[in-house]
């Protein structure tokens, strides 16, 4: 009889994860159940789509449910919810959540992928019509139908998804205000970089509050009708949209026992075992590691979890893979300004044990005479005593990304400020200058070793 493997989650881990199993083992019986009605979307693409720069839910979307199952011979269940693991007989309690019926089915082994859910304050007003979250497509779509009728925008929390949606909900012609609790935006970015982020939304005519703390949504006949801050203001909203963060999406493990880590995620090791050698787990329902320290962390990042999927899918399948670790690298695009960092910041490099040193500078990232260049603003955090990169900071134009990309490649490698100094990078006035801004902050990094 063929070995079974059940998917619990039909996105990016448990997608990756059930394609590279029975890629490898073609006789492994692999089973997806996902309860929301999409599978295999980009859910980092649902701020464009909000906003109209993508015109419909399915240019989100790489597969269907369908496409598995005629095309890869994975059977994928959509609305359907895995609502218990029994771990003793090695069965999964599904309920289809269309008809209401439940039934179990018994697992060899067993691919938790159920990824991350937003935050929801519990304020007061917060289950009114015109409040949202924004993590599925079917948040999406909600959300964009709203956009349609509403004029005036209170978005709680300052992240990457809330900016992003600020300027698209922008640019549909709402009103948008900010409102962020901490004293800055983005704080693991340069305390210049936040201030500049913050003027290139203001001068988009997107409102920012900072230290602002959401006390309740008022509600008049059952729909929001602004945001009341902690200091006794009210701001007048008929679409609010809570951003303040996810957490890993792990009922199911807890109730089944599995060990658990850091804010709730589960426990797994390089291979995505969690503590029952017969269910893996992967994406943003687990701890992960950091590649530097070593120690656990939490970045529910899209390429975080198609990777360990992957690392997963090959292991359910007999052979043998190891997820190292995350830097974290990320980047956004905020209006004409692109935001990105990789690695640790100086205060984590700090409790890290090291001796952080900082470098920044600004250089243009073309030749100087040639049209359409922009300024790329790169910050190094570097350990003092041995040179050795640990993290970087980058603000300017689209192509602080592909910089990005290599400080993070320097940073996987163990690289010094030494090493990077030496690297050959390329030269076009129409692409770079001579001295790109990664060899000028090498340079000048150089300055800050003993």
């Amino acid at each position: 009889m063929a070995e079974s493997l059940i998917v619990i989650g039909g996105t990016a881990a448990g997608l990756s994860a059930a394609s590279k199993a029975k890629r490898l083992r073609p006789d492994m019986e692999v089973t997806v159940y996902e309860r929301s009605g999409f599978v295999s979307y980009g859910a980092c693409g649902l701020p464009y789509f909000v906003g109209g720069l993508i015109g419909e839910p399915e240019e989100l979307i790489s597969l269907t449910a369908d496409t598995l199952r005629e095309k890869r011979n994975i059977p994928t269940y959509i609305h359907h919810e895995v609502t218990a693991i029994r771990r003793k007989e090695k069965l999964v309690e599904v309920t289809n959540l269309d008809t209401g019926k439940s039934f179990t089915q018994y697992y060899d082994k067993l691919m938790i992928a159920t990824g991350a859910e937003p935050i929801l304050p519990p304020l007061p007003g917060v289950e009114a019509q015109g409040v949202h979250c924004l993590r599925t497509v079917e948040d999406g779509i909600a959300l964009k139908a709203r956009t349609k009728e509403a004029k005036q925008a209170v978005i709680v929390g300052g992240g990457f998804i809330g900016l992003e949606t600020a300027e698209e909900l922008r640019q549909a012609g709402l009103s948008v205000t900010v409102l962020e609790a901490l004293p800055r935006l983005l704080p693991f970015l340069p305390e210049d970089y936040s201030t500049r982020i913050q003027r290139e939304l203001e001068s988009h005519g997107v409102a920012v509050r900072l230290g602002a703390t959401a006390a309740q949504v008022e509600v008049e006949n059952g729909r929001a009708t602004g945001v009341s801050l902690a200091g006794g203001e009210t701001l007048p909203a008929d679409l609010v949209l809570f951003s303040v963060g996810v957490r890993p999406s792990s009922r199911l493990a807890v109730e089944c026992g599995l060990e658990l880590g850091l804010r709730g995620g589960i426990v797994v090791d390089e291979r995505q075992r969690t503590s029952d050698p017969a269910i893996y787990a992967a994406g943003d329902c687990v701890q992960m590691k950091n590649l530097i320290t070593g120690e656990p962390c939490y970045f529910p990042l899209g390429t975080t979890a198609n990777k360990q999927g992957r690392v997963a899918g090959e292991n359910l399948a007999g052979s043998y893979s190891a997820f190292p670790g995350v830097l974290g690298s990320q980047v956004t695009k905020i209006f004409d300004l692109y935001a990105a960092s990789t690695g640790l910041t100086p205060e984590q490099a700090e409790k890290a044990g090291f001796s952080p040193a900082v470098c920044s500078i600004t250089k243009g990232d073309r030749a100087s005479y040639y049209p359409g260049g922009g300024e790329n603003h790169l910050t190094l955090v570097l350990d003092r005593g041995t040179g050795r990169l640990l993290g970087a900071q980058g603000l300017g134009t689209s192509t602080v990304a592909g910089r990005m990309n290599v400080l993070a490649t320097a940073i996987t490698a163990k690289m010094t400020v030494m090493d990077l100094n030496e690297l050959d990078l390329v030269y076009s006035p129409s692409v770079a200058p001579v001295y790109d801004p990664i060899l000028i902050a090498a340079s000048q990094a150089l300055k800050c070793v003993k």
